[in-house]
């Protein structure tokens, strides 16, 4: 008697391009060119143009499991070859144009990339990079319509791809590999230690994709024209090159203007639904149509993450934008996802980052790595596990997991009742003060929430006496206090009074990591021996 059985159909990245090119052909992909135009592709020959650039790439020996890597802003072309390296089971390491070239060769070094495709205006990086990459042997220039000279690089041969594709070449069939097949690699940020490679595989990725589609997640759908602030190179712009084609929205990608008035403009322009990005950005968003007097009537969310959201920024934001702001946290390891503020919430909070959705499993635990007794009300360090989460990084032979399968974050966390969470600081953050902890965040959190305070970073700086004393660095406005006690005084009570900073310092610019997180490391090598 035969029981039944269901299809075979393995969950490859490909099947969300070529969902779209079927269901949804003319739905675009929006791009800001360097001079402010839009380039605009639908998704039919969006997928036309991937295709091509596969048998260019299989034509030149790449074959299944190889990598393949870039170097560029989000664009039409970065999403054209990310298909491309991804369909045909290659393996697209994701390069970040903001670290230097030393980094982003000491990366290409461990994934052995020999094929670099780049961004127009960051040929002179990649020139470095070639320099100190002999492996490296194709330089290939995205989203440029002239020819580029091929100006040998280091040992690496530079070429425009687009009179590439004019040749014909075999085509390539997409998805013919197991789901497991890795699909992409993307390195840490390494604000807390020397970066280190996580590898997404196709299953990942793909399931990653539907639980943000949810619509207590991200929400997106075919109505929607997203706006992808978050970089392609920063764990895959938070998978919404998938989302979008697997749903047939609108995707616009900004380039390398970021900007406060570019970025206006283009919401303008695109009728941009959902904006999705670090603070920082929508921050310079929010200071441009103040100033400008505009109004962006079709932005209806902005889903932010990478860094905590100051409650001021916050209540600015929705009140003058009039929009619903989604709060989230995620790590690169997680595909990045790990929690996302629902758009239905009432009671949104710029401190609270949402509940997991379904494939996602939080844990907190004390110092010792025991599960706390009671997981609500109760801080403690923070624990994850679930389809998308790393289980061990890239080229290393041991697991970043205990034998349960929880990667420890490094997040210090706190889940309310309700099972909403809320990262309350970084374990390496902390600073021991005579024998005592002090969190920093809650300073921060504190004094971040004052007018005229765009950024503030609590670091711990050499003390004889105490070994470690706390420091306050602000970025301000121009309405900022003019002595630093209206800055210390709103903690007096708030928290213990020997948490209260030593010192505080006024920055012209607070230092950025590449993601857009506040630099601590560097804060840390300039002022935590002073």
């Amino acid at each position: 008697m035969n029981d039944g059985d269901v299809q075979s159909f393995p969950l490859t990245l490909d099947k969300f391009l070529d969902h779209a090119a079927k269901w949804r052909p003319n739905a675009e992909v929006a791009t800001t060119r360097d001079d402010g135009s839009v380039a605009r592709i639908g998704y039919a020959a969006l997928r036309s143009r991937s295709l091509k650039i596969s048998a260019l790439l299989r034509h030149w020996g790449v074959g299944q499991g190889e990598r393949v890597a870039t170097l560029a802003w989000n664009t039409q072309g970065h999403v054209e070859a990310w298909f491309a390296i991804m369909g045909m089971g290659a393996v697209c390491h994701t390069l970040n144009p903001r670290l230097t070239a030393e980094q982003l060769a000491a990366m290409l070094a461990q994934s052995e990339a020999k094929i670099l495709f780049i961004s127009p205006d960051l040929m002179d990086l990649a020139s470095r990079i070639a320099e100190l990459s002999p492996h490296l042997s194709r330089i290939l220039v995205l989203d440029q319509a002239e020819g580029a000279p091929g100006v040998p690089q280091g040992r690496a041969e530079v070429a425009a791809l687009e009179p590439l594709l004019a040749e014909a070449h075999p085509p390539v069939v997409w998805g013919d590999f197991p789901e497991t097949a890795p699909c992409g690699l993307c390195f840490t940020s390494g604000t807390t230690g020397a970066p280190k490679g996580v590898t997404y595989t196709h299953r990942s990725s793909f399931l990653h994709t539907l639980r943000v589609l949810q619509a207590d997640v991200m929400a997106v759908t075919s109505r929607d024209s997203l706006l992808a602030v978050v970089p392609m190179f920063h764990a895959n712009a938070w998978g919404l090159p998938f989302a979008t084609a697997a749903v047939g929205a609108k995707l616009v990608l900004p380039g390398r203007r970021l900007d406060g008035a570019s970025l206006a403009r283009l919401i303008i322009a695109e009728g941009v639904t959902a904006g999705v990005g670090v603070p920082t950005v929508w921050l310079s968003l929010l200071e441009h149509v103040e100033a400008a007097g505009l109004e962006l009537p079709s932005l209806e969310r902005i889903i932010m993450g990478g860094a905590p959201l100051a409650p001021a920024l916050m209540e600015r934001i929705e009140k003058r934008l009039g929009v619903i702001v989604q709060t989230s946290w995620g790590m690169t390891e997680l595909s990045p996802s790990g929690t996302v503020a629902s758009p239905q919430e009432l009671r949104r909070s710029a401190a609270v980052s949402g509940r997991p959705a379904v494939g996602v499993d939080l844990l907190l635990t004390d110092e010792a790595g025991q599960p706390l007794p009671e997981q609500r009300g109760f801080e403690g360090h923070l624990k994850v596990r679930g389809a998308a989460v790393v289980r061990r990084y890239f080229g290393q032979d041991q697991d970043a997991v205990d034998a349960d399968g929880w990667f420890a974050t490094g997040d210090l966390a706190r889940l309310d009742e309700e099972g909403n969470l809320t990262i309350t600081g970084r374990a390496k953050d902390l600073i021991k003060s005579g024998g005592e902890w002090i969190n920093p965040a809650e300073i921060e959190a504190v004094v971040g929430a004052l007018p005229g305070v765009a950024l503030a970073a609590v670091i711990g700086k050499t003390d004889p006496k105490w070994g470690e004393r706390p420091i306050l660095l602000v970025e301000l406005s121009a309405d900022a206090p003019a002595d630093d006690e209206a800055l210390l005084e709103p903690l007096k009570g708030r928290v213990a009074s020997w948490w209260i900073p030593d010192a505080v310092y006024r920055l012209e610019r607070m230092p950025l990591a590449a993601t857009g997180k506040i630099d601590k490391l560097k804060l840390r090598a300039e002022y935590g021996a002073r």
